[in-house]
């Protein structure tokens, strides 16, 4: 650590850093590479998603010649972060061994661990392959999340559920009745079992209340959350959004990872068609408007083909309209129209009657009589899906077939099936979202692998109303993007040196400058000075200095994890996410930072914190004290610098000043030092 150590020395105060007279459009230096998510999630191949389908057939609306608009790219980024679908840390990317001996939470998914008949060939292998992996890292795991009867009714109590995983995972998980008895201790159950299975959460008011209380309960001693249940990410649940705060780290598990890469890759080939089943239209009306924008062709199965119909003037009876829903057709129909796309209803109809529910009579879409119910699609609706379906790059299938009276002889689903299945034989791609379309195709399809699917559509829902799903965004934060160390480096082995919040970058530009033998990274969420730096690196032929546009609070943790060597000082100056208001400069350090800086340095590397409010220096302090998990003090030696009574640092210890810093001392006002250091622990 000698290397730090020497950074120590002489003060640097250059007057004329090229910052100030590089222009602002020079050529940007490292290209990144973005993140791709293909037709069968290939970074994901090692699991297989879930699988659905639909039937239908339909009547053109408005048969003309589709448009074939260039699909807008999901991973288009200008330098900030997508809201809808933010980049979060995941466990396929974070750090395999600072996994060992953590105590990790795994929110799972019961609706897809917990079932009668498990199928390890689709979605469960995802599932069971988070918990697997984190045992074999060496982490204790506990396991939670809410389950009822009509999941598995032999599955009562905490127990029998126990029982039920230990034998899906091959693995001994014990039962722990720690949550409602508050005399147990998850660090003495721990001790004699590495999986353990909390209560069922549906019996605890807090989990739906999102109770702080609760969430802090659920957490005790906990250190990393793996979120692995999509299915619920559009709820606000303690398990899933109260409890990451209490993290040092919030990830998605694999499953998750897999739903929401489904999800991204949705609209990538032309031309797309969208079936869609069920009701509600009223609810569901923007998340179709979404789907007419961004398709190439939209049809309609299920009680919503109804309100579609209605609002084409044509006869429905009465029984099948849902309130509020006409004008919301309306304006579908008419978004179709403006973009010449065609719209499809069911030509045609299987019906039956209360009274005499065997018979059965088909009946012209516009033509059914008083007292007769649709149960099922007729011959000519499934014709002209099969037409319409033929030339398809991409079909997305959301919603079941489903009228007001099931019936047990409709076969509209599996005919459907049969023909999507020929489509999946000629690159078709193919997403089913929901569960009774899933099950469909995984009862009647022969190439179910070739298949994408999501079960749980509630959330896909959400997402398509253009809604943030918000235990997606109680994880933690990830770069969207791979570095490519070796351009922005000439020698990306070299210790690394991270400035957190590095405004300007003189502190950073000066630094590389001096220090050849070490790399610089600036960390800074101000897009305009990123560009500013990096252009007068490439002015200066700086080799040894970088800078990134992000959120460090959330992203340090995935690019440092990402760089070859060791990182051995990370220098945190005067952070203030608002200059109108200095009591709010503390905001930045938050927890998750901490633990990840702490994580990542190594052993006797250095953190140096500064400020020109002594509260806010004190706050950092405290921070790192508080959440460092004991591996960072206060440096005590001489080394770092003379100090005051106070124990701050009375100079710059590496005499190069910061932006910030430079303004306070020309003014003449005090700045509030502190260097700590990460004691060295052995490797396990």
């Amino acid at each position: 650590m000698t290397q730090i150590l020497n950074l120590l020395q002489g003060i640097i105060f250059p007057s004329n850093s090229c910052f100030y007279y590089c222009p602002t459009n020079t050529l940007m230096v490292l290209q990144h590479k973005s993140c791709s998510y293909n037709r069968k999630c290939d970074n994901l191949q090692k699991y297989q998603g879930i699988q659905s389908s639909l039937p239908g057939s339909w009547k053109v609306i408005d048969h003309v010649e589709k448009c074939s608009l260039q699909a807008q790219d999901a991973y288009v980024h200008d330098g900030g972060e997508l809201d809808a679908f933010p980049h979060i840390q995941t466990l396929k990317v974070f750090p395999k061994e600072e996994l060992f001996a953590k105590v990790v939470m795994v929110r799972f998914d019961s609706t897809i661990l917990l079932q009668k008949q498990l199928d390890l060939k689709t979605q469960v292998t995802s599932a069971v392959s988070t918990i697997k992996y984190l045992f074999e890292a060496g982490a204790k795991i506990i396991l939670l999340s809410d389950w009822s009867m009509k999941i598995n009714s032999k599955l009562p109590v905490v127990e029998s559920v126990a029982d039920f995983l230990s034998s899906v995972l091959q693995l001994k998980v014990a039962p722990s009745r720690c949550i409602s008895n508050f005399s147990l201790s998850k660090t003495e159950e721990l001790a004699k079992a590495d999986i353990l299975l909390l209560e069922n959460l549906s019996e605890f008011k807090g989990e739906l209340a999102n109770c702080s209380k609760f969430a802090e309960q659920l957490s005790s001693v906990i250190d990393i959350f793996v979120n692995d249940s999509f299915s619920n990410s559009h709820k606000i649940l303690a398990s899933t959004v109260g409890v990451p705060p209490f993290c040092s780290a919030c990830v998605a598990g694999f499953h998750f990872e897999e739903s929401l890469c489904q999800l991204k890759s949705l609209f990538h080939e032309k031309p797309c068609i969208a079936i869609i089943g069920g009701g509600n239209l009223f609810d569901k009306a923007t998340a179709v408007r979404y789907l007419a924008s961004r398709c190439d062709g939209l049809v309609f199965v299920g009680m919503m083909a109804f309100q579609i119909m209605h609002a084409l003037g044509l006869h429905v009876p009465l029984n099948l309209l849902e309130g509020g829903a006409l004008k919301e057709a309306s304006n579908i129909i008419q978004l179709a129209q403006n973009r010449k796309i065609p719209i499809l209803y069911p030509k045609d109809f299987w019906c039956t009657t209360n009274d005499f529910p065997k018979q059965m009579e088909i009946f012209p879409a516009h033509g059914i009589l008083d007292g007769w119910i649709p149960v099922d699609l007729g011959s000519k609706a499934l014709d002209e899906i099969n037409s319409l379906l033929r030339d398809c790059k991409e079909i997305i299938w959301i919603g079941p077939v489903k009228f007001r009276l099931p019936s047990q002889v409709i076969s509209g689903a599996s005919k459907l099936v049969s023909t999507l299945d020929k489509l999946t034989q000629s690159n078709c791609k193919i997403t089913v979202i929901g569960n009774m379309a899933c099950q469909a195709v995984m009862k009647e399809s022969s190439f179910v692998s070739d298949y994408n699917m999501v079960e749980n559509a509630s959330a896909v829902w959400e997402f398509l109303k253009g809604r943030k799903l918000p235990s997606l965004m109680a994880l933690d934060r990830a770069y969207p993007f791979e570095i490519d160390w070796n351009a922005a480096y000439s020698h990306p082995f070299q210790p690394l040196v991270v400035d957190i919040g590095s405004g300007n970058g003189l502190f950073l530009l000066a630094m590389a400058k001096r220090r050849k033998d070490l790399n610089f990274l600036g960390l800074e969420i101000n897009e305009k000075l990123v560009r500013r730096c990096l252009d007068c690196v490439h002015q200066s032929s700086i080799m040894n200095g970088y800078f990134i546009a992000t959120n460090a609070t959330s992203t340090f943790r995935s690019i440092v994890s990402s760089y070859p060597g060791e990182l051995v000082l990370v220098s945190i100056q005067c952070p203030n996410p608002d200059f109108n208001k200095p009591e709010h400069r503390w905001r930045m350090l938050q927890r998750s930072l901490v633990e990840a800086v702490a994580d990542r340095l190594a052993s006797d590397g250095k953190v140096f914190l500064q400020s020109d409010i002594e509260a806010v220096a004190v706050r950092m302090k405290e921070h790192f004290l508080k959440y460092g998990k004991g591996k960072v003090s206060v440096e005590d030696n001489e080394e770092s610098g003379e100090t005051d009574r106070k124990g701050w640092l009375k100079a710059n210890p590496f005499g190069v000043h910061s932006d910030w810093e430079q303004h306070v001392v020309d003014r003449g006002a005090p700045m509030y030092r502190l260097m700590l250091s990460k004691s060295y622990s052995p490797p396990h």
